[in-house]
Order: structure tokens, then sequence, then C-alpha cells
């Protein structure tokens, strides 16, 4: 049988580039891309797109049964520092998505699912280098409450109704399509839009706040590559470390400061300082890169290329 996709929430910052690699792999008519407004873009314009609530069980099966979908790629959250402000309308989108998808696979009406964490799994109280796969997980924020929670119903559904769903805990992730979306780790986004911009930048965390990070492309390809491992390599089902390098928004600004010499920053930490002092400082993803083969591309370095060369292309 054809793999067939769905994908709701295609218009996030994931959503969006990951519809457009599923689309160059799999052909147009065999991804759906969804999400809660018909916007005016390219992943709207370009293949067949579908208005879709992820909180609404009966519109997202009736979606299934109209295009005969094999694999949901779940991607519709409230990410963390935009949860913090609004907390029960993030609890209620990002439990509930996660529930109808996997109730329409243990009802037999697909076979695969992709569902992201985060590195907001983790708290305080984690081991902050080199978190391990396995370790003391006290989230903080809403978004992280939501994802743990999320992770063991994953795990629940595999191992009660055999539901095959695959996750990765997202670190940090940097792109030059869309723009900074409310995430803790977004600085890392804006500083290269205000580098070329301006050259200047306000970071939101201190200087030496070090986090896992990762380059779009490398999160696009690990989600590709994790769906389409076989069944038997996926050894964990709650969710995948997963890893490609850390820095501080100090270590950024002096990478920066390679292509632009007079690149200045200064530091006005706020409410997101807290979120971060809670969350890894560098993640061990052994586990995703034995059992499935996950290799990264990108390293700080040559990320700082293609962001700036792909940016001053924009503006």
């Amino acid at each position: 049988m054809a793999t067939k996709i769905l994908i709701i929430g295609a218009c996030g910052q994931i959503g969006t580039e990951l519809t457009v690699k599923l689309r160059s792999i799999y052909g147009n008519d065999n991804v759906i891309a969804s999400d809660i407004r018909k916007l005016n873009n390219d992943i709207v314009n370009n293949g067949i797109f579908e208005v879709v609530n992820a909180l609404d069980y009966n519109q997202i099966e009736h979606l299934i049964e109209q295009y005969q979908i094999t694999d949901v790629y779940l991607m519709a959250a409230l990410l963390s520092a935009t949860a913090e402000k609004n907390p029960a309308f993030a609890w209620d989108l990002n439990m509930n998505s996660l529930f109808h998808v996997l109730n329409l696979a243990k009802a037999g009406k697909i076979k695969k699912i992709f569902w992201p964490s985060s590195i907001a799994v983790f708290g305080p109280t984690t081991p902050r280098d080199n978190t391990p796969q396995y370790t003391i997980m006290e989230p903080t924020t809403v978004y992280g409450i939501s994802k743990q929670t999320g992770e063991r119903w994953c795990e629940y559904y595999h191992n009660q109704y055999g539901v095959d769903v695959r996750s990765i805990r997202y670190p940090g992730l940097i792109s030059w399509t869309t723009e900074p979306g409310g995430g803790t780790t977004d600085y890392a986004v804006d500083i290269y839009h205000k580098a070329i911009e301006k050259g200047s930048f306000t970071s939101f965390l201190s200087e030496d706040t070090a986090l896992p990070m990762m380059y779009m492309d490398d999160a696009i390809k690990a989600t590709v590559s994790i769906m389409q491992a076989d069944s038997e390599q996926i050894k964990i089902r709650s969710s995948y470390n997963l890893s490609a390098m850390s820095f501080t928004p100090k270590e950024i600004a002096a990478e920066i400061r390679k292509h632009y010499p007079e690149f200045t920053i200064d530091y006005n930490p706020d409410f997101r300082q807290k979120i971060a002092d809670s969350w890894p400082a560098s993640i061990d993803d052994s586990s995703a890169r034995e059992d499935w083969g996950w290799k990264n591309d990108y390293t700080i370095e040559n990320m700082t290329v293609e962001m700036i060369d792909n940016l001053k292309k924009q503006k």
C-alpha cells in the first residue's frame, strides 16, 4: 500500500519545511498538508491543503478516510513561551490532539504516527550536561508537562495496543525560512536576522546560557529517518533524545562576528531565562545513533554560513 501522509500543523515552524521535504520524497498528491487556517504560502499553494482543527476528532477522521492516510505527522502544538501565557489551552491542544491520532491508530485507521517531543520534558533536577536518555524528568513549563505526559501515552499505546508511534525530543531549532515563533530557543534564529538588519542584538538569555540546538535541515532529516526506519529498529517508544550541537548566546555572537566583525550583542534576560535554566545544556543521543543510525550534518560553523547566506538573499 502506498504511503499517504497527513501533516497536522503544516504551517508551523517545523511543519513548513517537513511538508516540503515529504512532498519531494513521496510526491505532492501523497502528502496532505493541514492547519487551523489557510495561509497564502507555498505549503497551501503547491499541493493539497485542508483546513483542520487538531482538536476535532471527526475532522481528522474524515480526512484520514477521504485520502486513505497511512501516516500522520502531528506537528500542532503551543510552544514553551507562548504556552505559559495560556496554560489551559496549551494543555488542551497539546494533549487532546495526540489522543485523537493515537485512538485513530488504535482503531486501525492509520499505520504510523510521528509525534514530536522536546528537551522541555526535562527540568531543573535533570542532569544538565550530557543529559541521558533515561533520567529524572520534572518539567516546570506547561509545554514540558504536556510533552512528558505525551511521551508516557505514546509508550502506553504502543505497549497496550501495538500502535506504531515514533517520537524524538527536538532541541532548539534554527531555520532561515520561518520567523521566530515564541520558543525559548528562538533567540538563536532572531540573532541572525538582527545581525544582518541592524548589526546588533539584545538577547533575552544571559551570555553563558548553553542550550542544545539543531539546524532545521538536521531536524527534518531525523524526522524522516525515524519514520522510514524498520519498526524493529525503534526500541524506544516514549521519545528519543536528539542532539547536534550546544552553544551559548556569547558563542553564537562570536561565530557571527567572523562574518560581521562589527556585530554587537547585549543581554537583558526576561522570563525565558528561567525556562532555559531548567533545560539541559547538552544531550546524550547515543540511543538514536545506535538504534536507527541518526547522524547530524550541521555544526555551529556551517549552520552560520547557511543562515547568513540564505537570509541575505531574502533581505
